[in-house]
């Protein structure tokens, strides 16, 4: 009887608060074996306190963060004394997943410290923890505490205030450039690290109303993407994030950092899985392409025309002629890639040939193709003073200054055009590290410039191309009609920005100059034979569009019923067993138009696309577009055309090549059936 009395004493002893201490000593429970708890503080000053909270877990059980999480409750305590101002620090957490179910808490032994403020009279500080432990089950237990702060601290207590604050994430330095985009359900957050990732993990303070799935991480160097399924926790739609400030910590190898960053509609560009070596091989390929793309063409007429214009052709004079060229080709793709890592650095969308979604760059290509054209048909030409023959921006100029320029416009031109490989490499680039993303558009650039290096290194190649002779001006009037198509191509890109009725004065001013200029310089004659010439050539060309119009003939009609692209649309499709085709495209591509005349539109692949179960979704990127820009980036794409098909056995979706085959197009459409 004595020995049972003394164990209940000692039981009371342990579960009843401790009083009049600043150290509660261990408290446990008799209804939770597996935890045990300790308060100590040090004297108030000001107003002000110092509190330790340790719990110490059982192997096997956890509590909880701040936010547990999909389950569970962070520990909370109800104070009886009053407190005025609370600040609870919270040691990075740990991930915990079970069935499923994910959740953020602390195993083992962890120390929480907190700054507190009471009434300046106040003698004793009270309150009630409450405190949520699991294993296989989960327990919910209170520890009442009563401590004396006019104690004295106990020993060693600022040590061990100072290494729980150490526990305690950083505010800054960790990493910085963080950003967060979200779009139907998804939330991507980036960040970047100078030194690099090695195992991170990300913890989110979930808003209320929302239910954050485990994230999935994606490292590449110094770069770091997560992606999180977020729901509503109920009927699993997704909750609106856009606009409201997130908190995170990112931890890795013992350092973490909390950051707070406001969720917008731009979503990060994935790491991309593909090798640095394998990303510039393709760049390189890629690249040498682009030279055979047609929006180049003109440029490489214009680099004919003036080899054939050197009377000699001296090896020195081609080879310099032809590394200028290069090096403004590479000089472009550094100005390209100087452009992206700004857009990176500022937390825009990116993409290739964005530049064309801008009215302004477009009407200062319409601008200098026009002059080109002019210069070819002899108008007039551009010295850079009386004493010298360099002739900037021509197409027989044979100072180096000319021929840079020529360069650097083929990638200005090439830049609308998307061709295989193209797509993959730029896409690793903008999602890799900055010192990546140069070395693929170096690659870029060297690729596209490999036919100019091969000339300037063997310029005996030269030799081999026709004498001058009469037979060159017809030739300049030529490469001179291939710049003006090139400029009404452009112009016609403006009807989208400033309407039809602009883009037809423009077009209709730069024809009439022409045509004024050519009399100015030729004499009236040649200005009654322009003059008759575009006349014919309107007259053709209403004619034409008279005759679509009527009788649906050439261009071939497009009978598919194009809905709007979103991501619900594929998923609504989906559900109801049905395939889809999505195509992104714009007005400026011209690997979209040759897709659309190649392919899209021919017979078979019309009939294709009309069966009772295809929806043909279309996304237009011609002028700027979030959703178009997080569709793509959600693909790891950057750049148009884009075609991909899903159906019941293509869930997932199969991405296209950027050049279409009807075949691939029509086999892909059949496999995606059930």
């Amino acid at each position: 009887m004595y020995l049972f009395l003394r164990a209940l004493a000692l039981s009371l002893c342990l579960w009843l608060p401790a009083s009049w201490a600043a150290d509660s000593g261990w408290l446990e429970s008799p209804l939770n074996t597996h935890a045990r708890v300790k308060f100590r503080t040090d004297q108030a000053e000001n107003g002000a306190l110092r509190l330790l909270l340790d719990v110490q877990l059982a192997e096997g059980w956890k509590t909880y963060w701040r936010s547990p999480g999909e389950g569970g409750i962070a520990p909370e305590i109800t104070w009886q004394t009053k407190v005025d101002k609370l600040d609870w620090g919270w040691p990075t957490p740990q991930r915990f997943d079970v069935s499923g179910i994910s959740t953020q808490g602390y195993q083992g032994d962890t120390t929480f410290p907190v700054t507190l403020q009471i009434p300046p009279d106040a003698r004793r500080l009270q309150g009630v923890l409450t405190l949520s432990t699991c294993s296989s089950v989960c327990v919910l237990t209170d520890f009442p505490f009563d401590l004396d702060i006019r104690q004295p601290a106990p020993q060693g207590f600022n040590l061990a205030f100072t290494q729980a604050q150490g526990t305690l994430p950083l505010k800054a330095g960790m990493f910085a450039q963080v950003q967060a985009g979200y779009h139907n359900g998804e939330l991507y957050v980036s960040a970047h690290r100078a030194e690099g990732w090695q195992k991170p993990e990300i913890f989110f303070d979930v808003p209320e109303g929302a239910d954050f799935a485990k994230p999935k991480v994606d490292v590449d160097g110094e770069r770091l993407v997560a992606k999180v399924l977020v729901t509503d926790g109920w009927e699993g739609n997704a909750p609106a994030l856009l606009g409201q400030a997130l908190s995170i910590v990112i931890s890795d190898n013992g350092i973490a950092q909390q950051s707070r960053v406001e969720v917008s509609d731009v979503l990060p560009v994935m790491p991309s899985k593909l090798p640095l070596g394998s990303a510039i091989l393709l760049a390189l390929l890629g690249g040498l392409i682009l030279n055979l793309m047609p929006c180049v063409l003109p440029v490489l007429a214009m680099k004919l025309g003036s080899v054939l214009q050197l009377e000699n052709r001296e090896r020195s004079v081609v080879r310099r002629q032809f590394l200028a060229s290069a090096s403004g080709i590479i000089v472009s793709f550094w100005a390209l890639a100087g452009l992206m890592t700004a857009l990176r650095l500022s937390q825009q969308a990116v993409g290739w040939g964005i530049q064309f979604q801008s009215p302004w760059f477009i009407g200062l290509m319409v601008l200098v193709t026009g002059l080109f054209s002019a210069n070819l048909f002899g108008f007039f030409s551009i010295g850079l003073g009386s004493n010298t023959t360099t002739r900037l921006a021509t197409a027989g100029g044979n100072g180096r200054g000319g021929h840079f320029w020529q360069g650097v416009f083929a990638t200005l031109l090439a830049t609308p055009c998307s061709a295989p490989f193209l797509g993959t490499a730029v896409a690793f680039a903008l999602a890799a590290t900055l010192g990546d993303l140069w070395m693929v558009f170096t690659a870029l650039g060297v690729g596209m410039s490999l036919p100019w290096l091969l000339i300037a290194a063997f310029p005996a190649v030269a030799r081999l191309l026709p004498k001058p002779g009469p037979w060159m001006n017809r030739l300049r009037v030529v490469l001179g009609l291939m710049m003006l198509v090139s400029s009404l191509w452009l112009i016609s890109l403006l009807a989208v920005h400033a309407g039809i009725v602009t883009a037809l004065i423009l077009a209709g001013a730069l024809l009439i100059t022409l045509c004024v200029l050519a009399g100015v310089h030729y004499g009236r004659r040649i200005f009654l034979n322009w003059s008759a010439v575009l006349l014919l050539l309107i007259g053709v060309a209403f004619a034409v569009a008279t005759l679509n119009g009527d009788r649906g003939r050439l261009p071939m009609k497009d009978n598919v019923q194009w809905q709007p692209l979103s991501e619900q649309a594929i998923t609504q499709a989906l559900s109801e067993n049905k395939r889809v085709f999505v195509d992104v495209t714009a007005d400026w591509c011209i690997t979209c138009k040759v897709n659309k005349y190649n392919v899209l539109l021919r017979d078979d692949v019309q009939k294709a696309l009309n069966e009772p179960d295809m929806v043909a979704l279309r996304g237009d990127w011609t002028t700027r577009s979030s959703s178009i820009s997080q569709f793509l980036q959600k693909r790891g794409i950057v750049a148009v055309p884009f075609n991909q098909i899903y159906g019941p056995d293509l869930p997932d979706g199969e991405i296209l090549s950027p050049l279409l085959d009807r075949k691939t197009v029509l086999k892909t459409l059949d496999n995606a059936k059930e």
